[in-house]
């Protein structure tokens, strides 16, 4: 479903090599070694007392996490750790049951404009708006248009099914009594990927390939198509989240 491509890049360097290693290796040299001094129970003199044996565990789990949230400056985690009691986010709602009526509304007729397939039924929605809706981060004159740019067909009908699956989707109500109070699909949006069940990793992807699931992990949070509705029922956005 998604055609999102996330791009990285890194530089490898050829290894150094060890010790100063030549393509003419010296003969080898045998060095005496003392034997070591023990005291009466049999330990050696000086030495550390010994711990307690654990044992080393070998396996992927071993293997540092390419996708271990980033730590900033200040020291704190962009993203609490997988596993971690500190893995949260918002309550999490599904359907219409629990969302105020004129979003719920809202919710309605734009997931009916995505099943007719036309474009144009979804821009029609956007015209009964309060206020034309953020499309994408750059300047349109038509919302038609830009979203079949968007699309990977002609007739933008894969943004269409990609805006019902975004609404059929979980969600989440943020920011309330505030100026910035809104009602977002999907609720990925504001959870840490890492955090995830295995029931709500199927859910992602039914929204992200798992090639875009891995990249976004990168990132330690979900940066594809979101909705935002307005406790009055204004759809401010569909869009990739910045």
């Amino acid at each position: 479903m998604a055609g999102i491509v996330l791009a990285f890049s890194s530089a490898s360097a050829a290894p150094a090599p060890l010790f100063g290693a030549s393509d003419s290796l010296p003969g080898p040299v045998v060095h005496g070694i003392a034997a070591p001094q023990l005291d009466p129970d049999g330990n050696p003199v000086g030495a550390p007392p010994l711990g307690p044996y654990v044992p080393f565990k070998q396996g992927p789990d071993q293997i540092e996490d390419p996708f271990a949230p980033i730590t900033a400056p200040n020291g704190e985690e962009t993203a609490p750790a997988a596993g971690s009691d500190a893995v949260a986010g918002p309550e999490i709602h599904y359907g219409e049951a629990d969302l105020p009526h004129a979003v719920a509304r809202m919710r309605r007729v734009l997931m009916e404009a995505a099943k007719s397939g036309d474009v144009e039924e979804l821009v029609g929605v956007f015209q009964q708006n309060e206020m034309p809706p953020s499309l994408g981060y750059e300047r349109y004159d038509d919302p038609a248009a830009f979203l079949k740019d968007q699309s990977g067909d002609p007739e933008g009908r894969e943004i269409l099914a990609l805006l019902l699956e975004i609404l059929e989707a979980g969600w989440v109500h943020v920011d309330e009594g505030s100026a910035q109070e809104m009602y977002i699909w999907p609720y990925f949006d504001q959870w840490p990927l890492d955090g995830l069940s295995p029931s709500q990793e199927v859910e992602l992807y039914r929204i992200l390939t798992a090639g875009d699931v891995a990249e976004m992990r990168r990132y330690g949070e979900y940066i594809f198509y979101r909705v935002g509705i307005g406790p009055d029922g204004t759809l401010h956005y569909f869009m990739p989240s910045p």
